[in-house]
């Protein structure tokens, strides 16, 4: 059976795109270069032979196809760049808020939930909740706040606001936040603990906006991991439990998907840019891409006959730079076949071409971007 595994490490970009600078991002963001130059090196010998370091800027790879991609969509985002993999072009960019949310969004979203908010502001969410915690506790008001990117995200303790009551809650953003205010992005974001102590919870829920036909629909039954099923509403992914961690999506990629008969799996691996990106520890994600490393070698045992691999990233969160947000980089792109030539791919016009790939690999009709066997 052929079929394809395409693995995205969340935030791990390879360097500064031409356009950088009008998403507020210098020439020197380069995460996995940077990160490498902070410590010193790391330890990824898989990915280094597979051509993702040499992809990054980082020596050679003596095996595997590898190169950069360019995103084509107004974004530096985890749903932009997972659409426009599957074929969908964000051509005009989603609204942000870096004065907090407007009144006209408020006011009904207060009314219909009932609770008054904390926040509204751009912040990050470790910091905000840090800061408005104790008083969400106490007054039984939800944490109210965005970021850099089109999100409105609900932070609230477990047990002040049950976790299906935050999902509602989400719910009645989800359906307030159309346009002018078509938000991409309402994210749950459940925590616990006593002031001082707060920790996130693995409960996080995602509702984006709904994504547009796109290649997922075209294969149907697709293994999705991670956050992935959820950034396309669940269309045309198989029925599977939510994982939380790199950890859980490794487990399920190598217990679950992989022994599966799925044709197409389709993962990612968030705790780089969750974890590390913004909290602005390069430390921490030289170590992620290190127990990465140990998952991929993994998964190269595992590849039977027919199998393509495809390990690429969505954006970039280059730890190093002053910012915790998104960078707007390349993001690398390196592609696995036994037999299959190294190859130096160069740089490519559109994330689109993972599906292109993942479509000429499947034998399906498709004609959103260039595949990569023709670079």
């Amino acid at each position: 059976m052929r079929r394809v595994i395409v693995l995205v490490l969340d935030g791990c970009g390879a360097g500064a795109a031409p356009d950088a600078a009008q998403f507020g991002d210098g020439p020197g963001v380069a995460t996995v270069k940077n990160v490498w130059d902070h410590v010193g090196g790391f330890s990824a010998p898989n990915l280094e032979r597979l051509g993702f370091l040499a992809a990054c800027g980082i020596g050679e790879a003596p095996q595997g196809c590898y190169g950069r991609l360019r995103e084509i969509s107004q974004g530096k985002d985890s749903v932009t760049g997972h659409w426009e993999m599957m074929g969908i072009i964000s051509s005009e960019p989603f609204p942000t808020y870096p004065n907090g949310f407007p009144a006209e969004l408020i006011d009904p979203y207060v009314r219909e939930t009932g609770r008054e908010i904390l926040g509204n502001k751009p912040a990050s969410g470790t910091a905000i909740i840090e800061e408005l915690g104790a008083e969400s506790m106490a007054t039984g008001k939800p944490i109210v706040y965005t970021s850099a990117d089109s999100v409105f995200q609900i932070a609230a303790h477990e047990d002040v606001i049950p976790i299906e009551e935050l999902y509602e809650m989400c719910r009645i953003a989800r359906r307030l936040c159309v346009a002018p205010h078509n938000v991409q992005r309402v994210i749950a974001r459940p925590f616990l603990g006593e002031p001082g102590n707060f920790t996130r919870t693995e409960r996080r829920k995602d509702f984006p906006l709904i994504a547009p036909p796109n290649l997922v629909d075209e294969i149907g039954s697709v293994f999705g991991i991670g956050v992935i099923p959820e950034l396309f509403d669940g269309r045309g992914f198989l029925p599977v439990r939510r994982t939380q961690s790199n950890p859980e999506h490794a487990k399920m990629l190598l217990n679950e998907a992989m022994p599966s008969d799925a044709r197409f799996i389709f993962a990612n691996f968030e705790d780089f840019d969750m974890l590390y990106g913004h909290r602005s520890n390069p430390e921490g994600f030289a170590k992620c891409l290190e127990e990465f490393d140990v998952t991929l070698g993994q998964v190269l045992d595992a590849l039977t006959p027919g199998d393509l691999l495809i390990i690429t990233a969505d954006h970039g969160n280059d730890p190093t730079d002053t910012s915790t947000d998104h960078t707007r980089e390349y993001v690398p792109v390196v592609m696995y076949e036994d037999g299959i030539a190294p190859k130096k791919l160069g740089d490519i016009e559109g994330m689109t071409a993972i599906g292109a790939t993942v479509a000429e690999h499947l034998g399906l009709k498709w004609d959103m971007g260039h595949s990569l066997f023709d670079c």
